[in-house]
């Protein structure tokens, strides 16, 4: 595919469609809009339902392949496999929810959700890896926006699972059988390689903070209405206004692109040199060469030579060349990335605070029940806002912080896991109003961890195999999640039994 120049209309066309699919590649935060009827309709038990929810987990970060494969194939490729992963996948879960097929072994649903998920993992690779090649100088400013979309999925999809379906899981998990590859397919070609830019744009920061700026008005548009639509008995005219608006929304970045069609910017011109015999007759050298110059153009001459030797020698197998190990920043290969003490530190980080946080989310519809909230579409969209404020401010504050004062991103990752441990408390304490506190804040500790682990990555390792790292820092997520669970399984009875001897008051069930 040949290379586009970079700063001109295709790259920005391409960021445009990369969050449309971006918001595709969200299907797996959607798990709770489908869950309660894989527990009523197919009879599962709240621990069967935990460990499909690992599974989600599971194939949504499993992406050591999507980060392979965006090394040697074209980002379309990578797309389409993500297709065929969303097709088959969520229509095996169709077929089961609806009765179409009945008493699928339960193994074979575990295996389909794993592949369901997995989409996101190959689509959401394919358009950060692609864009953070496009942009090299504004990492943390992309990776921000497109996981802060990719965030936001989850209240895209509420809303349409509200505003048109009034709920329907069997609806939502057909929209995301069909929906998602008629998205990517439609758009897979404009998700492709530039030529990257190595010099600031002025007008790039502009056009970045467009884009963060209507991201935010969405954000809180998808949290406003999905409150209206839970309080208010909205009829259909509204609703689907509702959902023209939020489509309005996602086709703002295409400004970008239409603006610069429209109206061009202007290229300064160059004034034309004079001759050499013109510049001699006028002005005469500043500077005349002196005795040192002269001596250090020969000084310089003898070390080419001895440099050109030296490549002879190389040639002929005389002298063995040693290669260096590259520096923080430059391109890591994978064996040589493991090896650094950096490396495991940051999946160490993402592993404790992410895993943890997922084993809450995929519980949260569970969590509201226990304490007597029914209706979970307004913690979904809670979450997922938050979620989107964090992923975008992770991006932009970070990035801000480390130019003004290089003030590391990891900094900020420390602050949220302190947070995180509060929020945790919050959950475990029951207390009366709590409970929306405690999502919003795990919802931006959760967003803002995810937006530094990518900038944070592709810094340190560079963004040559950036896709190899980011996916196998992501595994930490799915791990961290079965630690928490054998945890929960180990401790839930240590803490019923206490609860029967009245060393603690349990709110409304055990399930929390």
């Amino acid at each position: 595919m040949p290379a586009v120049k970079a700063g001109t209309r295709p790259p920005w066309v391409g960021f445009a469609a990369a969050v449309w699919v971006g918001i595709a590649a969200g299907n797996s935060y959607c798990f709770p809009l489908y869950s309660h009827a894989l527990k009523s309709v197919l009879g599962f038990t709240q621990q069967q339902l935990t460990v499909l929810g690992v599974a989600n987990d599971l194939g949504e970060n499993t992406g050591i392949l999507p980060g392979i494969a965006c090394n040697y194939f074209p980002p379309w490729v990578v797309l389409l496999v993500g297709v065929f992963s969303s097709f088959f996948g969520y229509g095996v879960i169709w077929l089961a929810i609806t009765q179409t097929v009945q008493n699928l072994p339960y193994w074979v649903l575990w295996i389909a959700l794993v592949l369901a998920a997995n989409s996101s993992a190959w689509l959401g690779t394919a358009v950060i890896v692609t864009n953070l090649r496009n942009f090299p100088l504004s990492r943390g400013t992309v990776a921000g926006l497109l996981k802060g979309y990719i965030a936001l999925s989850a209240a895209v999809f509420t809303e349409i699972s509200i505003m048109l379906f009034n709920g329907s899981a069997s609806a939502v998990v057909l929209l995301f059988t069909l929906g998602i590859p008629v998205i990517c397919l439609a758009l897979m070609y404009y998700v492709r390689p530039c030529t990257p830019a190595f010099e600031p744009d002025p007008s790039e920061n502009g056009h970045f903070m467009f884009t963060q700026g209507t991201s935010l008005l969405l954000a809180i548009f998808l949290l406003t209405t999905t409150i209206l639509k839970n309080t208010l008995n909205l009829n259909n005219t509204i609703s689907y206004t509702f959902i023209a608006i939020m489509v309005v929304f996602l086709l703002s970045p295409l400004a970008i692109p239409i603006k610069m069609t429209l109206f061009p910017a202007r290229k300064t011109g160059i004034q034309p040199v004079e001759s050499s015999e013109g510049l001699d007759s006028k002005t005469a050298p500043l500077l005349t060469p002196s005795s040192s110059n002269t001596t250090l153009a020969s000084s310089n001459e003898d070390d080419d030579v001895s440099y050109v030797n030296m490549l002879l020698a190389l040639g002929e197998g005389a002298v063995k060349s040693k290669k260096r190990r590259p520096r923080r920043g430059e391109d890591f290969s994978f064996r040589e990335a493991v090896v650094k003490a950096d490396f495991w530190l940051l999946w160490a980080t993402y592993f404790f605070g992410i895993g943890s946080g997922v084993t809450v989310l995929n519980n949260l519809a569970q969590i509201a029940a226990s304490v007597g909230f029914e209706d979970t579409s307004t913690l979904m969209s809670l979450f997922s806002f938050c979620n989107f404020l964090g992923r975008l401010g992770g991006g932009a504050v970070s990035e801000y912080f480390v130019r003004l004062n290089a003030t590391p991103r990891t900094f900020w990752t420390m602050v949220t896991q302190v947070i995180m441990v509060l929020t945790y408390l919050l959950y475990a304490s029951a207390l009366d109003g709590t409970l929306y506190a405690a999502t919003a804040l795990l919802g931006t500790c959760y967003g803002l961890q995810i937006a530094i682990m990518i900038s944070t990555t592709s810094e340190l390792f560079g963004l040559k195999n950036f896709g190899i790292f980011f996916n196998f820092m992501q595994l930490g997520n799915p791990l961290g999640t079965i630690l928490s669970l054998i945890l929960t399984l180990r401790i839930r009875p240590v803490y019923q039994m206490l609860y029967a001897g009245g060393s603690f008051r349990l709110p409304q069930s055990s399930v929390h």
